[in-house]
């Protein structure tokens, strides 16, 4: 008799997950990987900029996980409309949540819900063409735009607005999202940060890309970058501020965009009457290792707040979650008798794609020997392909996904465009393989 393993969630958590079960498992294992969306790679797909095609490669190992024999993609299946838990556990042996951290934390500051302020995974799913987000959701009519945020995350957006459409041209931002930017009117971008430059989060490589946009002129103030040394830093934040510190020597030489890189500053109203308009921010310096405000007030005219200040997790219908730490508590993995987590829905969002493969063989460690102490294993008692069935829930298979990806092959062929092109919305998905919404 096979184990047989449910995993929610196909991005890299949870196709590492099934990568783990398979080298790990002692006995045959057959592997359910669903998603709600009917495309696979979770976060490479749909987080990762559509310029750093090195980092989006990681998809084609994804692609010989979802490939083994013992292993199977259910796409189009939401947990909660669809199944339930319970559906679930009287299905498989075991079942592991991988579903991510798929929302912004928020700022917290009056005139946050202001029409114009939103969160940056928002802007990140539009331009990598998520099917949640339609195009035309962002218009990019406002000349100046704030990023709230010094991570990597951070770093992505504001090169995005600061690259021209024809630099993305090559890439796979869908038509529409392109077109869209084409027409972008951002002119000044700020991207914001509470702390100085030794407290950034963004990455050297990530950084340095900044300054070599051809299309942007990038400003650091000195006040704002520090003298002290450095020497006793890590090599990393060593390497940041020293480029920022270097930019400070950078005048303006009148590109089309303008990026000024902003510390110790902290967001405290966003101000506006109908949508945004402005936002105004404290000064800030530590005390005791925590950012203290100093009472001294900046405004600068902004249309459009894009915050990208963490993502957090979101509760799962029936799973147990902790709204402190916004993940669901688990030992080793363990959330209770048959039921796993991995993932940053497991740990919160710390660390790269990779870290995903360690903490999804810890998980797998803790699944095998649960399962390994039980004397007597009764089969599951349904299947959830009849459960499906009779619900008239058709999953889109991994053949199907193969459908979606050459049809955009064949759209970035017919547009000029480099490899792929995504397609927009679910519609178009399903019609790439012959299926209309409806069914």
């Amino acid at each position: 008799m096979s184990l047989r393993v449910a995993i929610v969630g196909s991005g890299p958590a949870g196709i590492y997950t099934a990568e783990a079960l398979t080298k790990q498992a002692g006995e045959p294992v057959e592997i359910d990987v669903l998603d709600r969306l009917p495309t696979p790679y979770g976060l490479v797909r749909y987080g990762v900029a559509p310029d750093h095609t090195s980092i989006k490669s990681i998809a084609g190992y994804l692609r010989k996980v979802l490939e083994l024999p013992s292993v199977r993609f259910l796409g189009g299946v939401e947990l909660g409309s669809d199944i339930t838990v319970d559906d679930l556990t009287g299905s498989y042996d075991a079942v592991v949540y991988c579903t991510g951290a798929m929302v912004d934390r928020h700022l917290g500051i009056p005139g946050e819900d202001l029409p114009g302020s939103v969160a940056a995974t928002d802007f990140v799913n539009w331009y990598c063409g998520h099917p949640d987000m339609p195009p035309d959701t962002f218009s990019l009519d406002s000349t100046e735009v704030a990023v709230i945020g010094v991570g990597n995350v951070a770093v992505d957006v504001v090169r995005i607005l600061a690259k021209t459409a024809e630099e993305l041209r090559s890439t796979d931002v869908p038509q529409e999202v392109l077109d869209r930017l084409a027409k972008s009117q951002v002119t000044g971008i700020h991207m914001i940060g509470r702390r100085g430059p030794e407290h950034a989060k963004f990455t050297l490589k990530e950084l340095r890309e900044l300054g070599d946009l051809p299309n942007c002129d990038v400003l650091v103030r000195p006040e704002e970058a520090g003298s002290g040394d450095v020497s006793e830093l890590s090599r990393q934040i060593r390497g940041n501020v020293e480029v920022l510190r270097a930019w400070c020597a950078r005048g303006a030489t009148g590109r089309p965009r303008r990026l000024d890189v902003r510390f110790w500053l902290r967001p405290v109203e966003i101000l506006g009457s109908s949508r945004v308009e402005a936002l105004r921010l404290e000064r800030t310096k530590l005390v005791d290792g925590r950012v203290t405000g100093t009472g001294e007030f900046e405004t600068i005219p902004v249309g459009m707040v894009l915050r990208s200040v963490g993502y957090q997790s979101v509760a799962l219908p029936g799973v147990p979650f902790d709204g402190a730490t916004m993940t669901v508590p688990n030992v080793a993995g363990r959330v209770s008798e048959g039921q796993y987590v991995a993932g940053w829905l497991k740990r919160g969002p710390t660390g790269v794609i990779g870290t995903n493969k360690s903490d999804a063989a810890e998980t797998v460690r803790t699944l095998l020997a649960d399962l390994g102490s039980r004397p007597e294993r009764a089969a599951p008692a349904t299947r959830l392909d009849d459960l499906l069935a009779a619900r008239g829930v058709t999953p889109v298979t991994y053949d199907q996904w193969l459908a979606i990806e050459a049809a955009e092959a064949s759209l970035a062929t017919s547009l000029g465009r480099g490899e792929h092109v995504k397609l927009v919305g679910r519609s178009a998905m399903l019609a790439a393989f012959g299926r209309t919404l409806s069914h």
